[in-house]
């Protein structure tokens, strides 16, 4: 387990091992960060700042939006989905949701922006790179098969 004092001198102190590159669709242009990925031996750890995030209205009706790495290595796709050909979940072990290898932590949106961290030894940065970072319209219900019904994808960026 990481003290957050760690995590912080890690983030300080280091250039990461990968990044994306987040931006938004043309529905949401607005959408732009990184998704900053470093090694920490058998581990990830992947540190997000986004800005240009769609937010509710009120104390009570915060958005919360699926963020999710997808098996695809393109941000490209159709006027249906803008990312079409980022994918499905990435997901090599055959396992349902919410225990594919690309599943994450929510994005709770503050003002527009989000920032989190999150450590995982479910994949290497070598097994993602060139996969996608995708963020979803809506909250992942982590249940529903086989995506969570997190909704559109609103921001892409590959891994490099």
């Amino acid at each position: 387990m990481y003290q957050s004092d760690c995590i912080g001198r890690i983030i300080s102190c280091r250039n990461p091992n990968a990044v994306a590159n987040i931006r938004g669709s043309a529905e949401y242009p607005c959408i732009g960060g990184q998704v900053r990925l470093y090694s920490l031996g058998n581990e990830v750890l992947l540190v997000t700042s986004l800005y240009g995030l769609p937010q509710g209205e009120g104390c009570c009706n915060r958005t919360v939006l699926g963020m999710h790495i997808h098996e695809g290595g393109r941000c490209s796709g159709d006027q249906k989905d803008p990312f079409a050909d980022a994918g499905a979940h990435y997901d090599t072990a055959g396992c349902p949701h919410p225990y594919h290898q690309g599943d994450l932590p929510p994005v709770f949106v503050n003002n527009g922006m989000a920032w989190g961290a999150v450590v995982t030894d479910k994949f290497t940065i070598e097994e993602i790179r060139g996969k996608t970072v995708i963020i979803h319209r809506m909250s992942d219900d982590f249940m529903t098969q086989p995506s969570g019904n997190s909704g559109a994808k609103i921001a892409c960026g590959v891994i490099y």
